[in-house]
């Protein structure tokens, strides 16, 4: 049952990770080598302060959506944006390193919560991956939505 079976069982314990002052171009060579999508980032003490994406760096290679500027009776009025997208997108077009593009918002999960906890929180935070840390945000693995799919196959064989 999948309340009952720990994260610890069904995660990746070889996780492709990236230091914070690692280069960009370095680092998607290494996602695709790895044909994956993301990695954790660890600081020197292998705590996890962010998360690597494809996603991450495909805005590098992407164009920007600058507001849209419209004159209106001699007025330029920006239509409607998110200042903060806006930022974060040019941040990330212009980085270099990994923690210029890594997103420092990670949802992480224990080795001891449930399968089901982990399909649970990956759903409500809309992310496909969550690093598993310790109680000291150590990383000890990563759990995928592929792991949680085999799960409940193995569940249900």
């Amino acid at each position: 049952m999948l309340s009952d079976l720990p994260v610890s069982q069904v995660m990746t314990a070889d996780v492709l990770t990236f230091a914070p002052d690692e280069n960009v171009t370095d680092a998607m060579a290494m996602l695709v080598e790895r044909e994956i999508d993301a990695g954790p980032v660890v600081d020197a003490d292998g705590k996890v302060v962010g998360m690597l994406s494809t996603g991450d760096l495909v805005v590098g290679e992407a164009r920007l959506h600058f507001p849209t500027v419209v004159n209106f009776l001699g007025v330029n009025v920006a239509m409607p944006f998110n200042h903060e997208d806006l930022d974060d997108s040019v941040r990330k077009a212009l980085g270099a390193l990994v923690a210029e593009v890594m997103t420092t918002d990670v949802v992480s999960i224990a080795p001891d919560a449930s399968v089901e906890d982990a399909a649970t929180l990956m759903h409500d935070r809309k992310v496909s991956r969550l690093p598993v840390v310790d109680e000291d945000h150590g990383l000890v693995g990563i759990v995928s939505r592929g792991d949680i799919v085999r799960a409940i196959v193995a569940d249900r064989g």
